[in-house]
């Protein structure tokens, strides 16, 4: 169990949001307990809390009504090590969601996500590397690593 875990509050659709991470990280992901079925708020036989590992990372999601949202103030960010991992959870993770700037979207339960180079850091180190990702809507890796050859 990790020290740390993302607490997220969902308003009423926790189990769905669960269900669709896992199948976006279908390799390295697990369900864990589900929690609190009936107390509080929640009507009887509605999970309030559910635990998923994505990539080795505990998170926990809450039912916990209208009150708060989800917002770009908290996002998760994927390393990818090719362009062709940056398609895939950028094309699975947008659907129904909006993308933003940079590699960053949110999905379509508002969790906000950056979709990005594992080598990001370094490449963004060039000038014209960081340039041109600050025109980028989803990053593209083969345009960022010539962009960081010419600086």
């Amino acid at each position: 169990m990790n020290k740390l875990a993302p607490f997220l509050w969902f308003n009423d659709n926790a189990e769905e949001a669960a269900e669709f991470y896992l199948s976006v990280f279908p390799h390295a992901s697990k369900l864990g307990e589900v929690r609190s079925r009936g107390v509080g708020p929640t009507p009887a036989g509605n999970i309030v809390t559910i635990t998923i590992e994505l990539e080795g990372q505990q998170l926990i999601f809450l039912n916990g009504g209208p009150a708060h949202q989800l917002t770009p103030a908290f996002s998760l960010v994927v390393p990818c090590l090719s362009q062709q991992q940056i398609d895939s959870y950028w094309d699975k993770l947008v659907e129904g969601g909006k993308p933003m700037a940079c590699g960053w979207l949110t999905d379509r339960f508002g969790l906000s996500w950056q979709i990005v180079p594992a080598n990001i850091g370094q490449l963004i180190s060039h000038p014209k590397a960081m340039q041109a990702m600050m025109g980028m809507i989803k990053m593209d890796l083969p345009t960022l690593e010539a962009a960081a050859r010419e600086s």
